[in-house]
C-alpha cells in the first residue's frame, strides 16, 4: 500500500509494528536517512540496536546471498520486543529477493524496512510494496515541510508554545535549509530554551539561526540604513582593526542596499518582500530592514545601489586612493543620503 501526506508523517512517528515492511524512497538521501532513523526508533525503541533487535544488511550484501534478508526475519534474539531488517540503498534488481521475503513474512517476524534512490511508479521495488496488502511504501520528494511536520520535530524537541512570529520564521528556515541542517537548529533552539517556559518567539529563531552575514559588517550596514552617521566612523574603524577589508564592506553594503530595494520593489509591499527572503530574514534584523525599506523607498534606493557600483569599481580600479577611506566616504554619504 502506499501512504502520503499527512499520514505518512503520522506514520513515521507512530508505526504499525504488525506490518510486513514498509519501503522509503527518494532522490534526497538526507532526507530518506532522517525519516527511516526516525521509523526504526520507534518500532524497536532506543536500545533496539543495543540489544540486537536491528540487522543492517548492505544492498551490495543481499546481492551476493539472497538469504541473508530471510534469515534476518525469521531470526530471534536474545531480547524480548520488535526486531527489524534493514536493507540499505536497496535497487530494482533486488526486487524478487525482498518480495520473495515479504510473502513468506509471518507474524512475530522481524519487520523489513528498505530504503531506495528515487523511483518510478513503474519500479519493480515500488511495486513490491504497494501492491502488498501489508506493507507501505512512502516516497520522500523535495517539497519544504509542511507546518505539521515542523509541529512534530519540534514537539520532539520538546518544544509545544511556539509563537505565531517564531512558527513563520521556522516555515521560512525550513525551506531554505536541508532537512539534516534543519534539525540541527530545532535541537539549537530547545537547548537555547530550557528551562524556560515562555512560548518561543521570533527572537529566539533569529539567535540561533544559521548566520548568514557577518555581525560586525551587519552592525555598520544597520547604522547606514538608519541614517547614523555619526556612529558609522567609529565602527569602521574597529572592522578595519579585526582585518575586515573594504571589498568585504563594499560587497556587503551591496547585498543589503539590494534586498531593501527588492522589499520596496515587491508589488504585495515592502513586509511581503521582506517575507520572500531567501535566505530567510529573523526577528529583529527581519523588522529592522522592514523600517529601513519602507524609510528609504525605491528611488532612494537605486541611487544608493549606484553609488555602490561606483564604490565597488573605485575599490577594484588602478586609483591611489587608500581603499578604507574611499569606503568609508561612500558609507557616510548614503547614511546621510536617506535623510532627505
Amino acid at each position: 500500500m502506499k501512504l502520503s501526506g499527512a499520514a505518512a508523517v503520522r506514520y513515521f512517528s507512530r508505526p504499525e509494528p504488525d506490518r510486513a515492511g514498509l519501503l522509503i524512497f527518494g532522490a534526497d538521501a538526507m532526507r530518506v536517512a532522517l525519516r527511516r532513523q526516525e521509523v526504526i526508533a520507534a518500532l524497536i525503541g532506543p536500545e533496539g540496536e543495543a540489544e540486537m533487535r536491528l540487522t543492517r544488511i548492505p544492498a551490495s550484501d543481499l546481492r551476493k546471498d539472497a538469504a541473508l534478508l530471510s534469515d534476518a526475519v525469521r531470526a530471534q534474539g536474545f531480547f524480548p520486543g520488535p526486531r527489524v531488517a534493514f536493507v540499505e540503498d536497496a535497487t530494482d534488481t533486488l526486487a524478487p529477493t525482498i518480495a520473495a521475503a515479504l510473502a513468506d513474512w509471518r507474524e512475530g517476524d522481524a519487520q523489513i524496512v528498505v530504503t531506495s534512490g528515487s523511483l518510478t511508479a513503474k519500479s519493480a521495488l515500488r511495486k513490491a510494496f504497494e501492491e502488498h496488502a501489508n506493507a507501505y511504501a512512502i516516497g520522500i520528494y523535495d517539497d519544504p515541510p509542511s507546518r505539521e511536520e515542523i509541529e512534530a520535530t519540534l514537539a520532539k524537541a520538546g518544544l509545544r508554545e511556539i509563537g505565531g512570529d517564531a512558527m513563520t520564521d521556522l516555515l521560512a528556515l525550513a525551506r531554505s535549509l536541508d532537512p539534516g541542517d534543519f534539525r540541527q537548529t530545532v535541537e539549537k533552539i530547545a537547548l537555547y530554551k530550557h528551562g524556560d517556559s515562555a512560548p518561543l518567539a521570533s527572537a529566539d529563531v533569529a539567535a540561533c539561526a544559521p548566520a548568514t552575514v557577518e555581525a560586525e559588517v551587519d552592525d555598520v550596514l544597520h547604522l547606514v540604513a538608519e541614517q547614523r552617521a555619526s556612529e558609522v566612523g567609529a565602527m569602521l574603524r574597529r572592522l578595519e582593526g579585526q582585518g575586515v577589508n573594504p571589498v568585504t564592506l563594499c560587497i556587503g553594503a551591496m547585498r543589503h542596499f539590494r534586498a531593501l530595494h527588492a522589499a520596496a520593489s515587491d508589488p504585495g509591499g515592502a513586509a511581503a518582500g521582506i517575507a520572500r527572503m531567501r535566505p530567510p530574514i529573523f526577528g529583529p534584523r527581519r523588522d529592522r530592514m522592514l523600517k529601513q525599506a519602507q524609510g528609504w523607498g525605491v528611488p532612494r534606493l537605486e541611487q544608493a545601489i549606484a553609488l555602490l557600483v561606483e564604490t565597488d569599481l573605485t575599490l577594484r580600479s588602478s586609483s591611489r586612493a587608500p581603499a578604507m577611506a574611499v569606503m568609508e566616504r561612500a558609507l557616510i554619504r548614503l547614511s546621510m543620503a536617506g535623510r532627505r
